[in-house]
């Protein structure tokens, strides 16, 4: 059994790598097209001060996501 957790769960730092997106409509092509697709190691790099949006390191591009979106995308421990 695979352990799953949110990317929004990863603290800084913490890499996982992508197992699903439940993400849906344009959200879900966003993430896509961002590249966050299946199999690909993903870090959380920094947090704003506030806690959200949270910075990620996905195919050597940082990209910044907000909780709400962050959810959605489900990884394993790298």
């Amino acid at each position: 059994m695979t352990v799953k957790c949110s990317l929004a769960d990863l603290s800084v730092g913490g890499r996982g790598i992508i197992v699903e997106i439940r993400a849906e409509g344009n959200t879900r092509r966003r993430l896509l097209d961002l590249g966050f697709v299946p199999d690909t190691i993903v870090e959380a790099v920094r947090r704003s001060p506030m806690g959200d949006p949270t910075a990620y390191q996905v195919r050597g591009a940082v990209i910044a996501l907000r909780e709400e979106d962050a959810v959605a995308v489900l990884v394993r421990p790298a």
